[in-house]
C-alpha cells in the first residue's frame, strides 16, 4: 500500500510554540491583549446556547481567556484544558492522536489556522469524540487583515516577501467538512473590525495574541525604508477619527460524530 504524502510544511512548530510562550509571558506581566480570543470564545459560548444539550466530558484547546471552559463547568461539564505550548493547559500536539478520550465535546479556539495538516487535525478530534459528540473549531480565515496585507505589499515594493499566513476560506472549509466523516457539519463565516492608531500598534497586538508570523519561511526582515513605507500606507487607511479599522474574519466549523444506530 502506498504511503499517503506528508502535508507541506507551511508553518514552523518551533516558532508557533514560541509565539504562545511570549503571549503567556505578556499575560503574566499584565500586558495581555485578548480581543481576538474574547470574540472567538464568546461566539462559541453563544453557539452552545442554541443547543438543548449538556456535555459530560469536554476538552477545550487553546482558549487563553478561560471563558469557554468556565461556561462549560457552570453547565455541569467536567472540562480538561489543553494548549500546544503547555502554558494554557496540558500540552497537546493537534497533529497527533488525542489521549484521554472519548470526549462529548472538543473545542479548538483560535489555533487551527497554523497547523500544517488541518484535515488531519480535524480527523483526530473526531476520533477522540464519543458517539454523538460535538466538535467546534474556530480560527482566523481568508479575508483577515486586508489593511496590513496592503501595507506590507507596498512596503516590500517589487520584491514582496511572505509576511501573512495563507488562510482557509469558508467555501473550502465547507468542502473539507463534508469529506471528514462528521454528521450534520456546519461551517459559518463571521467577522469583526478592530480600530488601531498605527501599524506598530496592530503588529504589537498581533504578537501579544500569538498571531504574528510563524511561517516556516518567514522571509527576510523588512528594511527600514520598507517599514516606513508600510507605516505610511497603513496610516493612509485612517478614517475621520484618525483610526485605522482592520478586519478579522473567522471561520467556525462544527460537526457531530454519528450517533449509534438502533
Amino acid at each position: 500500500m502506498d504511503t499517503p504524502p506528508s502535508p507541506p510544511v507551511i508553518f514552523s512548530n518551533r516558532r508557533r510554540l514560541a509565539s504562545r510562550a511570549r503571549m503567556a509571558a505578556l499575560r503574566q506581566r499584565g500586558d495581555a491583549v485578548s480581543t481576538i480570543s474574547r470574540e472567538i470564545a464568546a461566539d462559541a459560548i453563544d453557539r452552545l446556547g442554541f443547543l438543548n444539550r449538556t456535555f459530560d466530558r469536554a476538552l477545550v484547546i487553546g482558549d487563553v481567556t478561560g471563558a469557554f471552559a468556565a461556561h462549560l463547568r457552570d453547565q455541569g461539564s467536567t472540562v480538561e484544558v489543553a494548549d500546544p505550548s503547555g502554558h494554557f493547559g496540558e500540552e497537546i500536539d493537534e497533529e497527533k492522536p488525542i489521549a484521554g478520550g472519548p470526549y462529548d465535546l472538543i473545542a479548538s479556539l483560535g489555533l487551527l489556522d497554523t497547523v500544517n495538516d488541518l484535515p488531519g487535525a480535524l480527523i483526530l478530534m473526531r476520533r477522540a469524540l464519543a458517539a454523538d459528540g460535538l466538535m467546534i473549531a474556530s480560527f482566523l480565515a481568508a479575508g483577515s487583515l486586508p489593511a496590513l496585507r496592503k501595507a506590507m505589499l507596498l512596503g516590500d515594493g517589487e520584491r514582496p516577501a511572505p509576511r501573512i499566513h495563507p488562510q482557509v476560506d469558508v467555501r473550502a472549509a465547507g468542502q473539507l467538512m463534508t469529506r471528514l466523516g462528521y454528521a450534520s457539519p456546519v461551517v459559518d463565516g463571521w467577522g469583526f473590525d478592530v480600530a488601531f492608531e498605527s501599524l506598530d500598534q496592530l503588529v504589537g497586538d498581533l504578537r501579544a495574541q500569538a498571531l504574528g508570523n510563524v511561517l516556516a519561511d518567514p522571509g527576510p526582515p523588512v528594511s527600514k525604508a520598507g517599514l516606513q513605507r508600510a507605516r505610511n500606507a497603513f496610516a493612509d487607511e485612517a478614517g475621520e477619527d484618525g483610526l485605522i479599522r482592520e478586519r478579522f474574519e473567522v471561520v467556525t466549523l462544527s460537526g457531530w460524530t454519528p450517533a449509534p444506530r438502533g
